[in-house]
């Protein structure tokens, strides 16, 4: 991370927009309708995926990837003009969200703006033609950033856009050299302060490949240098594993906790199940119980959460980056008092806490957040497998926090519906009605960390708490438990 990332980051929820395929429109004023909605799901952070005009030359689709940008300093005509681009800005901000854009510095269309200008930024194969990298991105030309009037045009680039918007999220952040990003973002924060700065670090795979061929490819640990967000590409063949034979829980797990003890103590990552690159989640796991216990897990990790457009509703179908299509034409489930619930627990993490996964039987993953003062425990049944796992809290009463009523956890007993409970304060018998999300950190023995939610809207069992087990219960799975 930056030595001036917030550490509020992790707490955030960001939602990204494709415009083009947002609304039946597809233009910045019809997707100022949405922004409510947008909003209700407990979003921070709007990423407005390119809004550029794009090229025609070697164009992928009869529309065009909206990563082969022409003119950096334009926007797209058929997403309307800069006011109306302006006007989208100032309604989200207006909602108290904060909009980023995209940034697309490795490469542009092969007839851009300065493609045809300033040839002299591009990178050239043997005979003098302007190449690429990456033979599959057969829709672009690389920049070449050995020409420092490059980052002269790069970076007053960004202070223009600076003007209107919170921050960028960087496609292929690795491949532009660290120092450049430095620079820019010590410029940038002269015109927007607090700017904020995600990279679309890569797959290890693409790093080692980049090296192989003489390229240079940063790793998330040098990014973190000039970026406060960083993807989870790094781990993502493993998270993808849970879903092959190949692969497992553990695995994914132990990557996770290396992530932990090897980054910086204030790193932020990305965590999303799904993105405009990637398959849709719900397409990956066989039950729609499974995919709320993942998103569960996903809005317990420590680290930004992502939504994609659509991914509410738990669509299977992928929306087509380069054809015109809809991000909303398979809404099979709606999601959204789900995770407006998610929302609220996430916001009473303790982020700044150590974070661990535990792979339980390759069925269920337990989470923990421990610090000298706080103590929290997640159980995801991610195989929506059901059973009991052992858990490393002791036996007590607690305060039902959707009730306001006192609970005595014993052995084999049960609750009827999602309860988040807290220890009383000494010499309370009773409690108010408490909502979901409030204040975890009030009361005598809240320090303790002792406190139990279930953010699943169909919880059919509290928990088994084995008497005199302490400080070792059994938390009978959900779908998705959380221990306080």
């Amino acid at each position: 991370m930056a030595l001036d990332t917030p550490k509020n980051y992790r707490n955030l929820v960001m939602y990204s927009v494709f415009v083009r395929n947002h609304t039946k429109e597809g233009t910045f004023r019809a997707l100022v309708s949405d922004l409510d909605r947008i909003k209700a799901l407990g979003v921070d952070i709007v990423w407005l995926m390119p809004i550029h005009p794009l090229g025609e030359k070697a164009r992928k689709g009869s529309l065009g990837s909206p990563y082969a940008i022409r003119d950096y300093r334009a926007v797209n005509p058929e997403y309307g003009t800069l006011e109306d681009f302006r006007y989208l800005v100032d309604e989200i901000h207006a909602r108290g969200m904060r909009c980023i854009i995209d940034v697309v510095y490795n490469h542009t269309s092969p007839d851009s703006v300065l493609a045809q200008t300033h040839p002299a930024y591009f990178l050239r194969d043997s005979e003098g033609r302007p190449t690429r990298k990456v033979a599959d991105w057969s829709d672009v030309v690389d920049l070449d950033y050995s020409n420092r009037e490059l980052w002269k045009y790069q970076i007053e680039t960004l202070k223009i856009w600076a003007e209107i918007v919170d921050g960028f999220r960087c496609d292929v952040a690795s491949a532009v050299p660290l120092a450049f990003w430095r620079e820019a973002r010590e410029q940038v924060e002269r015109v927007r302060p607090g700017c904020i700065w995600l990279a679309e670090s890569v797959h290890a795979a693409h790093t080692m490949a980049m090296r192989r061929a003489g390229y240079y490819c940063a790793a998330d640990t040098e990014l973190y240098d000039a970026f406060d967000i960083t993807y989870d590409y790094d781990i993502w063949p493993y998270f993808e594993g849970c879903f092959q034979p190949t692969g497992t829980l553990r695995e994914y797990a132990a990557l996770v906790n290396f992530q932990e003890s090897e980054y910086p103590a204030g790193y932020v990552k990305l965590r999303c199940l799904e993105n405009h690159d990637q398959p849709r989640f719900a397409s990956r796991v066989d039950s729609d119980e499974a995919l709320r216990n993942w998103l569960a897990l996903l809005y317990f990790e420590k680290g930004t959460t992502l939504l994609y457009s659509g991914q509410e509703y738990a669509p299977r179908h992928r929306v087509d980056l380069f054809n015109a299509d809809d991000a909303y034409c398979d809404m099979r489930l709606d999601l959204q008092p789900y995770l407006k619930q998610l929302r609220q627990m996430k916001r009473t993490l303790p982020m700044s806490a150590c974070f661990q996964l535990e792979a339980v039987e390759e069925r269920a993953v337990v989470g923990r957040y421990d610090g000298p003062e706080t103590r929290v425990r997640g159980i995801f049944d991610l195989k929506n497998a059901g059973g009991s796992v052992a858990v490393d809290l002791p036996d007590g009463t607690y305060t039902d926090r959707i009730t306001g009523r006192l609970r005595r956890t014993e052995a084999r007993r049960h609750a009827p519906r999602p309860r988040l409970l807290r220890p009383p304060r000494r010499g309370r018998r009773e409690r108010q009605n408490r909502k979901i999300g409030g204040d975890l950190a009030d009361g005598d023995d809240a320090a303790a960390g002792r406190l139990l939610f279930d953010a699943a809207p169909r919880l059919r069992r509290l928990g088994r708490v084995d008497s005199g087990a302490s400080p070792d219960c059994r938390g009978q799975m959900g779908p998705a438990t959380f221990f306080y």
